[in-house]
């Protein structure tokens, strides 16, 4: 049996949805709530197999919600059903920890099936969030070459900005010339650059001498 708290602040949505589930032989609602606060301390008190979330609510959000459950109940899983999916409310309610994202409009035999999955652990995400999420994932910038450098190698190309010679930078880090060396051959590599003055100029063009992290 999957026991069920379903937290939603509009009465007539919660005693339809709980009414359909209830009649599905191996799910049962064993409580309800009405704002964020209340799911939350029902939530922690019960500790359900699903909890079924809604975003907007008086006192606290779902997401808050979401987000206090979690820190206290890593393993909670719960399952965000609202009518938003604007990015506001998506991203926020999934790195709350919410494990899936369905709609309002879904038929109730969508929600329960998604419950029956997120039960033995899987994402169930509705197909205009997934295609929110790919499209973000498309659009997402590269890492940038320069973040694979190591802190070193940082400290090296900084020194290089300001024309230091490979023996220069092995006296001020106190590191062996040879060692030196390979910190540039390795930042050249690293940056796709074909020599040291590439590789200034690289330094230059994404503010690292202005923004290092060194």
């Amino acid at each position: 049996m999957i026991n069920i708290l379903f937290a939603d602040d509009h009465e007539m949505v919660r005693i339809g949805v709980s009414s359909y589930l209830s009649s599905q032989s191996d799910m049962k609602i064993i409580a309800e709530a009405g704002d964020g606060g209340e799911a939350v301390e029902k939530a922690l008190s019960l500790r359900p197999d699903i909890i079924l979330m809604d975003l907007v609510m008086d006192k606290m959000d779902g997401i808050e919600a979401t987000r206090l459950i979690i820190d206290q109940w890593p393993e909670a899983k719960i399952i965000i059903v609202t009518s938003f999916i604007d990015d506001e409310k998506v991203y926020p309610a999934l790195e709350a920890g919410a494990m899936s994202y369905l709609l309002k409009t879904s038929k109730a035999s969508t929600i329960a099936e998604a419950i029956r999955s997120t039960f033995i652990g899987q994402s169930i995400l509705a197909p205009e969030v997934t295609g929110k999420i790919r499209k973000k994932m498309s659009h997402h910038e590269p890492i940038s070459l320069y973040e694979h450098l190591t802190d070193r190698e940082m400290e090296v190309l900084l020194l290089m900005t300001k024309g230091r010679s490979n023996q220069e930078m092995a006296d001020e880090l106190y590191i062996a010339l040879k060692t030196v060396k390979v910190h540039v051959s390795n930042i050249l590599a690293k940056l796709q650059v074909q020599d040291r003055t590439q590789a200034v100029i690289y330094a230059f063009e994404h503010d690292l001498v202005k923004n290092n992290h060194s």
